[in-house]
This record gives structure tokens, C-alpha cells and sequence, in this order.
């Protein structure tokens, strides 16, 4: 939302508009929307009818509801916004251009080639411990370059968990309570109301090829004689039974044909069903429909005129490679338990279907199943003692110090673990370790520095939280940026000590001798294109611009010269040129051009306007205030 703001009041100072003949062809033209090209479309030819879209948009604003109107006019303004927005990017990206100069220079560096002998000492030569870092100089580096140690508000936690999962003994109770219904849901007459009476919804009463049924201990089920029940056994969260209700060989999959004569209909919006038409009057039309059909009517034809069925009405009725399980299970089971070319009029929740079994592939054994889970849960007993448990360790904890010591000597010893999370951000709510809990990051933030928390519920585990960690918005402290900071600051000193260990550069071997016989190296292609391989110059880029300065060619660089790794004494033994592959200086300045521009169309890439207008906006974040 704020990069479409910032967006569009840019748009608004350049002018950008939209102008009727422009929007028109947006709505209308070759290139129109895809919902209203689908729409729209011309069922014969599959073109997209733009006239009757424009009639039917006209129709509605003059004509519509006020809830139809509102829907087409901010339909209408996304669309404007979104050209504008095309608009404005496509400015930018104009503006790019790769100079003949600039492309020149390029090839000519990237054709240069050079060998290097040189001698070095790591910075790792030295021992830490040896090179001391204060507090000052840190802080000097931060006040230096302010830019890369800026951050965003911040929290850090330490915590502990109390589980208030299933216990041992409450999957136990679990599995026993559910082995009380066995011998009821294997006998069962009624296995939809029983199982619905038992919480168990969503019973498919139709037969699913057993390749396609995809469930824990499946194997065990398929051998279970018909009539029988398998388990309880474990699946995920739940422990569950199966009754294997029949057993019969079916194809893997089924081309069929219908024509829907509908009782209930989908609302595509709600995906509430709502009736259409009495059983009686439905069940009338299905048998004329088929009596139609044997006495010569055209199928595809009825298809068009009377079929209710969205999904199969364009196709001839048609539906090819049906899945067992895709269908409602009345019209399942006719479909595969019946030969090809059977045809007749099928019941189900929708209405009457007139049915053709065009053709079938494939085989093997299908099964009719009935699942009765129970989810295992944990009982008042496990979730009281966690609570206690962690009001009890909140009690005795209030601050950092007694939140570690009472850790340490009551909680460690029984095998609990102190977690930490740190760059909490005040708007959100995830936690690292913990998931998702608004309350919980409003508490953090609530709360100072050693303030420890009262008992949060999360997920399935109450939590004892201490914030150790309050980070402003602006820069880094000392301690924070010091991680990085210090190594840094650490091959800076442990430089100027190698410097006046080598002295005055004279030769090579000069240099060798003064850095205990130190080995000179020779590296052959270095290219400032590329790294020089596995190299003594790998990641080394000052090294290797110092190699192609043309003060330097042939001579030795009377200076040591730092670097990523250590410190550099370098002789340039010779610079050349080699041809240089893709040339082409057209080419090359359309083809960075065009990778350029695409970039800037890019919301993901750096170069993306948006992020550009961010960074130079104030920005205050204020949900946290009402969410």
C-alpha cells in the first residue's frame, strides 16, 4: 500500500493520464483484461466479443445495483492505475542508455590480461589475541560510516517452554475411548448419521481405486476382509479406525458424458448451494431427456439447451480421464462400477444426471471405507500442569539474573531448554521458535530491558519470556555492531604491523626474506573481468586493479598493498591484450539496455522504482498503534 501511494504521487507530479480513447482500448481491444476476454468470449469461435462486453458494462453502470456500479468503477480505476503505473516504468526505462564510450572501455579492460608474481602474509598469521580493539575505536568506525550500521526497531527474548501438548497418557485415553465404538461402527446401518453423531464429517459413500488412495497404514486396510475394521491405528495428530464397507475391481480412470438437470446450484461467490427446482420436476425432465436420446434427439444439442452443469455444458457434457473420488459418490459409482456404454438417469445432491459411459482405462481393486478419527487432545490435567508449571517459574523470576538463576537450578536439571529470538519487529506478530502471536509481541514491546514476562499461550506450549535486548531505530550501539566491526578493525592493525615488518619495498625477494622466506608466487591470466581462479588473488580486487594500473606495468609496486586476506607486495611482469569475445558494440549496448529496462520493470529487483521512492520517503509505521 505505501509503494502504491508513493507511486502514484509521482504519477501525479508527471502529469500521467488516461484518456477515454485509451481506456477504452484497455477495456476493449486486442489486449483486454483476461477475466473479461474469458467472459466474453464467443462459446462458437472463442474470440473475445468486445461489443457485448461494452454493453454489458454500459448496462450495469446505468442500469446496475449500487453494489454492481461501485464493482465496475473500481474495476475500471485499478485498471487506469495499473497503465499509469506501466506508464511510469516505461519512462524510467527509457532513460536508460549504455554510452558507444563506456561500452569500449569495458572490452578494452576486459581484454587485458596480466602476470603477477608477488609475496604475501595473511592476516591469520598473526593471533587475535594479539591485536586489542577498544570500545572508541569502534565507535569511531560506526560515526564513519553511519550508512551501513543504521537499523530498524527491534526486540530480543529469551524464553522457556512449557508443552502443553498430548501427553503419553492422553493419547492412551485417546486410543482406549476410541476402541469403545468398535463393535458399534463395525455394525453399524447408518454409517453417514453415525458417523456424523461422532464428529466424523465429510463420509464419502463410494468406491476409490486403491492407486489413488493415498492414507497411513493403507496396506493393512486393503487386507482387511469386507465387513471388518482395521486400528485404531496412528495417523498424524489422531487416532483412527477403518471399516473396509466393499471391495471391487474398477478402471483408473473414466470418459463420460451428461446432461445435469439441476435441484441445487453452487453460488460461485458464497460456494452456498440454493435451489433450483423441485426433485418431482427434475426427475421428469431427466427421463424425457432421456427418452429424447433414444428416440434419435441429438445429444450435443440438448447439451446446450438443457444442461445445468457449468463445468461440462461447453464441452459436449463431456468430462475425459475422471478420477475415482473426483465426483459426488452416487454418480462415482456409476460411472465406475458400470461397463462402457451404459447409460441412465443418476440421483445425487446436485440433481438427475442422464449419464453415458463413454469409455474406461486401466483397472484394479477399489474400496468403499469408512473413517472414524479421533483427534488426540490434551486433557485439563497435561495443560494445568503446564500452566502451573510456568506460572510457578514466572513467580519466582523477576528480572534477567533471577530468571537465569531459577532457570538454571530448578528448570535445566529437568531437561528444559532456554530459546532465543532476537530482531523482534514491533508490527507482526512470528516469533523465531515460538510461531505466531500478536499479544505476545505487544507484551515484548510493552516491557523494558530484564522485564520478564508474564505466561503467554502459544501454539500448544505456554511461554516465560525475558526481553534482554531493546534496539532503537537509528544506529547500531558499540556492542552491536562490534561482531562486524571488529574483524575489520582487527586486519587493519594486524596490516600496519606486516607493513613494518616488510619495510622498504625494494625486490621481491627482499620482501620474502623480511616475511620469514615467505614463498613468491607466480599468478598467470589475471583479468580484472573475472577472479583470477583459485588463486593467491582470488577475491582480491584492489590487488588486481593495482596489477593493471599502467603506472605499474613492469615495474614493482613500491608499496604494500592490503587486501581481503593479507598484505600484498606485487610485481607486474607483464600486461597484455587478447581478443575480445562479443565485441560487438551494438550488440552489446542493446543487450544491456534491455536487461536494464527489465530490471526496472521488476518489483523484485533492486532497481524497481518503488524501492527507490522508499528509501528516500519518511516512512513512520504506526499499525502497531491500532493492531
Amino acid at each position: 500500500e505505501i509503494g502504491r501511494i508513493l507511486l502514484s504521487q509521482e504519477i501525479d507530479k508527471l502529469g500521467i493520464r488516461i484518456s477515454k480513447k485509451e481506456l477504452g482500448d484497455i477495456l476493449y481491444g486486442p489486449n483486454a483484461p483476461q477475466d473479461l476476454k474469458q467472459q466474453f468470449s464467443d462459446p462458437t469461435t472463442g474470440q473475445y466479443n468486445a461489443v457485448s462486453a461494452k454493453q454489458n458494462i454500459d448496462e450495469m453502470l446505468k442500469k446496475g445495483t449500487q453494489e454492481q456500479k461501485d464493482n465496475i468503477s473500481n474495476y475500471i480505476t485499478d485498471l487506469e492505475e495499473q497503465r499509469k503505473q506501466e506508464k511510469y516504468v516505461a519512462l524510467l526505462a527509457n532513460t536508460i542508455n549504455y554510452p558507444r564510450w563506456f561500452i569500449e572501455k569495458q572490452n578494452a579492460d576486459n581484454s587485458q590480461m596480466a602476470k603477477v608474481s608477488l609475496v604475501r602474509e595473511v592476516y591469520t598469521s598473526i593471533p587475535d589475541s594479539t591485536v586489542k580493539i577498544d570500545d572508541k575505536e569502534i565507535a569511531a568506525y560506526i560515526n564513519k560510516h553511519k550508512d551501513d550500521f543504521k537499523q530498524e526497531e527491534s526486540r530480543g527474548i529469551q524464553y522457556v517452554t512449557f508443552s502443553a501438548a498430548p501427553s503419553a497418557a492422553d493419547s492412551a485415553e485417546t486410543q482406549k475411548n476410541l476402541m469403545l465404538l468398535k463393535e458399534e461402527f463395525q455394525t453399524t446401518t447408518d454409517m453417514e448419521q453415525f458417523l456424523a453423531a461422532e464428529g466424523a464429517n465429510g463420509y464419502y459413500n463410494g468406491y476409490i481405486n486403491g492407486k489413488t488412495i493415498q492414507i497411513a497404514a493403507k496396506d493393512s486396510i486393503f487386507r482387511t476382509p469386507v465387513g471388518q475394521v482395521y486400528g485404531p491405528y496412528l495417523d498424524g495428530g489422531s487416532y483412527v479406525m477403518a471399516k473396509v464397507e466393499g471391495a471391487r475391481q474398477m478402471p483408473d480412470t473414466v470418459k463420460v458424458r451428461h446432461i445435469l438437470v439441476a435441484t441445487m446450484q453452487r453460488d460461485p461467490q458464497s460456494g452456498q448451494t440454493y435451489p433450483v427446482r423441485d426433485s418431482v420436476t427434475a426427475k421428469n425432465r431427466a427421463d424425457s431427456i432421456q427418452m429424447a436420446i433414444r428416440n434419435g434427439s441429438n445429444f450435443d444439442s440438448l447439451v446446450i439447451s438443457l444442461s445445468d452443469d457449468p463445468g461440462s455444458k461447453d464441452k459436449g457434457g463431456l468430462y475425459e480421464s475422471v478420477v475415482s473420488g473426483q465426483m459426488v459418490s452416487p454418480w462415482n459409482d456409476f460411472i465406475f462400477l458400470n461397463p462402457p456404454g451404459s447409460k441412465a438417469v443418476v440421483k445425487t445432491e446436485f440433481g438427475y444426471h442422464y449419464t453415458e459411459i463413454v469409455s474406461q482405462k486401466g483397472g484394479g481393486m477399489g474400496y468403499k471405507i469408512a473413517y472414524l478419527p479421533k483427534e488426540i487432545i490434551a486433557s485439563q490435567e497435561t495443560d494445568s500442569k503446564a500452566q502451573n508449571d510456568a506460572n510457578a517459574f514466572a513467580g519466582d523470576s523477576r528480572n534477567q539474573k533471577s530468571f537465569d538463576e531459577t532457570f538454571e537450578k530448578n528448570w535445566k536439571p529437568k531437561g528444559y531448554v532456554k530459546g532465543i529470538a532476537s530482531d523482534i519487529k514491533r508490527v507482526g506478530g512470528n516469533v523465531m521458535g515460538l510461531g505466531y502471536s500478536r499479544q505476545f509481541v505487544r507484551n515484548i514491546y510493552d516491557a523494558s530491558a530484564g522485564d520478564v514476562l508474564k505466561p503467554e499461550r502459544i501454539d500448544d506450549s505456554y511461554v516465560v519470556a525475558v526481553v534482554v535486548e531493546v534496539l532503537k531505530e537509528g544506529t547500531q550501539s558499540v556492542a552491536k555492531a562490534r561482531p562486524q566491526v571488529e574483524p575489520l578493525l582487527m586486519n587493519k592493525k594486524k596490516a600496519e604491523l606486516i607493513k613494518k615488518k616488510i619495510g622498504n619495498i625494494t625486490t621481491l625477494e627482499a620482501a620474502s626474506t623480511a616475511l620469514n622466506n615467505s614463498p613468491i608466487q607466480t599468478v598467470d591470466s589475471v583479468r580484472m573481468s573475472s577472479r583470477s581462479g583459485a588463486t593467491a588473488l582470488s577475491f582480491e580486487p584492489r590487488i588486481t586493479g593495482a596489477a593493471f594500473n599502467p603506472a605499474n606495468k613492469g615495474k614493482i609496486v613500491m608499496e604494500a598493498l592490503e587486501g581481503n586476506s593479507g598484505v600484498y607486495v606485487i610485481r607486474v611482469d607483464e600486461v597484455s591484450a587478447t581478443p575480445v569475445t562479443d565485441g560487438n558494440v551494438v550488440d552489446q549496448r542493446k543487450a544491456l539496455s534491455a536487461q536494464a529496462k527489465q530490471m526496472v520493470g521488476n518489483p523484485q529487483a533492486p532497481g524497481f522504482p518503488v524501492n527507490a521512492l522508499r528509501k528516500a520517503a519518511t516512512i513512520t509505521d504506526k499499525r502497531s498503534d491500532r493492531y
